[in-house]
Formats: structure tokens, sequence, C-alpha cells
């Protein structure tokens, strides 16, 4: 069999190096969307210390129990950093734990890997298999930094981050790879309501300029809704609620859209053909 009929996994790393920019939330609605558009997929949590997609698959899983729903779930892996006393025997044991994982998710159509907002070792290596890095950030110049450190008194005076500089190398080693592939870097501008049009304009000059010099898409995320921190107590995603029997609202058709648009706007190899409607 020839290396190109070979088949494998198509991975998609959430990751930055901040917390509370919505790396979970978009993880498992993403995962949500591909099982429902009957597709295999499997999940990562490598943040697994505070686990908050490991939390959310295990709400669901409670809910569907207690209701008697047969909601989508993936194959999901929590991979808790080693505690090892050496540092090369923690990065040989949190290698094998990523390596396990994988190997237990080859059949996947999908792997989605969420990533603690930090550096470490296991998240370097994670990113290191992504075809797709999503980056979500607050649009906000404070979340901007984890970009771009920007020289206050002449702010097209860029200087990357070392997030983004760890990113620019991920792209430059798969280049070199020789399997034709390449990594798509996206940043996903979440909360744009939270902001003023002023501030809202800046950001978008400056994410504009940026882009350009160190290679991502720009693509709009989720707005600032109470919903999502509300479903994830019960494992729910929007893509639930009609099986959950709960009324749409306005908002929530709105969230569900900018969810369709996130996924049209990805361009995963697999959903080429258009997307099915699941959203």
């Amino acid at each position: 069999m020839s290396s190109a009929a070979v088949k494998k996994p198509y991975v998609i790393i959430l990751g930055n190096e901040k917390g509370g920019t919505g790396k979970s939330t978009t993880a498992m609605h993403l995962a949500t969307y591909l099982l429902r558009e009957n597709y295999k997929v499997g999940t990562v949590d490598v943040d697994a210390r505070q686990g908050t997609l490991t939390r959310y698959f295990a709400n669901r899983k409670a809910f569907c129990e207690k209701k008697g729903l047969d909601l989508p779930l993936p194959n999901h892996h929590a991979i808790i950093k080693s505690k090892a006393d050496s540092t090369a025997a923690a990065e040989a044991e949190d290698k094998e734990n990523l390596e396990t994982a994988f190997a237990d998710l080859k059949e996947c159509d999908f792997i989605i890997v969420d990533t603690p907002g930090s550096e470490s070792y296991l998240s370097g290596l994670a990113h290191s298999c992504a075809d797709t890095i999503i980056t979500p950030m607050n649009d906000s110049f404070v979340d901007l930094d984890l970009l771009v450190h920007m020289d206050p008194d002449n702010p097209k005076n860029m200087r990357p981050s070392i997030y983004a500089g760890s990113v620019w190398e991920y792209k430059k080693a798969r280049a070199t790879k020789g399997d034709g592939g390449e990594v798509d870097w996206i940043v996903l501008r979440n909360r744009l309501t939270n902001i003023n049009a002023r501030n809202k304009e800046e950001m978008s000059k400056a994410l504009t300029e940026l882009s350009r010099r160190i290679g991502f898409r720009l693509v709009p995320g989720f707005g600032e809704r109470v919903i999502f921190r509300e479903l994830f107590l019960s494992g729910l995603t929007l893509l639930d609620l009609k099986d959950v029997g709960e009324s749409l609202t306005l908002s929530h058709v709105a969230a569900r859209q900018e969810l369709r648009s996130l996924v049209a706007a990805l361009k995963l190899p697999q959903l080429s053909d258009g997307l099915k409607g699941a959203a």
C-alpha cells in the first residue's frame, strides 16, 4: 500500500498560552459538530490537570445517563503531565502517553486536542502533530499580547510572542517533511461585542498586519453569551438543544450560526464537499 493510501486522522489543536479564551468550548462544539456529521472523532485533553474538556464530557455522560439520552460522544483521552523526578523521564512519559492516545485514535477521521494556557513539553508535542492550529483569543489588546508584543509609542513596531514564534517553527517543520501537508494556523476572535467600535477597529488593523507577517488566518469566533457557561454544567452544546426539548431563542440561533460559520472557515479537507447542515 502506498503512503498516500494510508488513512491518517486530521489533527486539530486548540492552543495558545492564555486561559479563559474559549479553547475547551470551541473543542467541544467542534467535536460535536463533526460527530453529528457522522465522522469518527477522537479528543485528547493534554490540560487534564485543569481538565475543562474532560469535565465537559463527564458532565455530558452523566446528563445522558440521568435523562436516558443517547447524545454523540467522542473517544476521549485525558493526559496528565508526568510527575517523574527527572526532566528526561518526565518527557519520555509524556511522549509515550500522547503516542498511546493517538494510536488508539488512529481509525478516527479527526482528532481534536485541547491544550493548556501555558507552555509545556506535552503541549509542544501535541502542537507538532497539528494539521490545523486554532488559537482562540478574546478580542482585546490584553489577549493580543499572546501573539505579539507591541511598542506603545509605535504600534506598527510588532515583535511576535514566544507562542507565535513556536507556531512558526511548527509550520516550518511541517513544510520540510515532504508529505505535501502544511499547518493551517487560525486565530479565532471571540467575544467581539465586548469592546467598543474604536478598539475593535484598532484590533482588526493590528491582527490583519500581524497575520501577513507570521502567517495565520483570522476567523470570527463566538460572541459573549451566557448560554455557553450554562451548557457546560450539563455537558451540552448548541447542537443538542432540540434533542433535549429546549426551545431555541434568537441568541441560540445566532450562536449556532457562529459555529456554522466557524466550521466553514476552517476549510477542513473532509468537509470540502460542503456542509451537511448539522448546525
